[in-house]
């Protein structure tokens, strides 16, 4: 039974603890936080709240830390609970710069912790299916790919760490990260990064980004927004291959081969679990959250998310900020 934890009962501190509930070999016993908001997650879920890492640990019996505060603590926590020789868990983005990111690797291998980062969208199964696809090359080799992530404004955030660049790095690090993680699993960090960004004169942020990767051998191109609109999420993709083409719409995931039945994948999840925020009810946390606890149990680190992918992500992304 793995002990567990939470540093910061917010949103994804409130993802993390219900999905917890469902996974059998562990146990949520501790809470860090002291906001508002903690102190009544502590309450709800019959928890003591510890005002810092090094407390819960030296009070408590904690084999995971896992780190759900906002972006710009996420550094400043991770070395903590690495300094306690903990596995940590830490959401997404790790941080904001390849530099810390470095640094935290680094320490988690010099203490002997293994540290996993919650790139959520790799342990869905219509990624899944694609990375199998790509790398089996069931349909020839991949030639072109599209990726968009399109969003009304975060309202909800306004005036909040979300949109202060210095804190959350805004909407390429928030938002673009999850389909530029999964483009730099598929194929690689990209030889060069082509951006254009536009936003309203009285916006002190880009609100709508288009990213063109170079690769030697297939096209990438993305968009990411924050619209000052109101337009429903949505998240889709496209891969066009030698002898198919592949479309996950946000619901549904079917291949078009040439000249035969499309093919219609299942990528329902066994476990649908609700989350506690505006996220519906979902297996992609159980299952990434039951992944990172299987290698904690075994002693090794996760090849959905791997150190080269996460620094080469980082990399990117700090060069899209710088440019735009």
């Amino acid at each position: 039974m793995l002990k567990i934890g939470i540093v910061g009962a917010g949103g994804m501190g409130t993802v993390h603890y219900s999905n917890y509930k469902h996974i059998d070999h562990c146990e949520v016993v501790a809470l860090v936080g002291f906001s508002e908001q903690d102190q009544i997650r502590s309450q709800e879920w019959n928890l003591p709240l510890y005002s810092s890492i090094t407390e819960m640990i030296t009070n408590q019996d904690i084999d995971v830390v896992d780190v759900c505060t906002p972006t710009f603590l996420h550094k400043d926590n991770v070395l903590e609970s690495i300094g306690h020789k903990k596995h940590t868990i830490v959401e997404k983005p790790m941080t904001l710069s390849k530099a810390d990111a470095q640094e935290m690797m680094e320490m988690a291998k010099k203490n002997n912790c293994l540290l996993f980062v919650a790139q959520v969208l790799q342990f869905t199964k219509e990624v899944g299916i694609l990375r199998e696809l790509v790398a089996k090359e069931t349909f020839g080799k991949p030639l072109d790919a599209y990726f968009e992530r399109l969003s009304a404004s975060p309202q909800w955030a306004q005036g909040g760490w979300l949109f202060d660049k210095s804190k959350s790095g805004l909407l390429p690090f928030d938002l673009h990260i999850h389909d530029l993680d999964l483009i730099v699993s598929l194929f690689g960090k990209p030889e060069q990064v082509q951006v254009f960004g536009n936003k309203r004169e009285e916006s002190s942020y880009v609100e709508h980004y288009r990213m063109i990767y170079t690769y030697p051998k297939v096209n990438v191109v993305a968009e990411a927004a924050w619209f000052h609109a109101s337009i429903p999420f949505r998240a889709q993709w496209r891969i066009v291959f030698e002898n198919a083409v592949v479309i996950y719409d946000g619901s549904s995931l079917i291949a078009y081969p040439y000249q035969e039945d499309p093919i219609h994948y299942n990528i329902e999840d066994e476990n649908l679990i609700a989350t506690g925020i505006n996220v519906p009810p979902t297996g992609w946390y159980y299952n990434e959250l039951t992944h990172f606890l299987t290698c904690i149990e075994e002693n090794k680190k996760t090849p959905y998310v791997s150190d080269e992918q996460l620094l080469s992500v980082l990399e990117v992304l700090e060069e899209i900020n710088k440019n735009t």
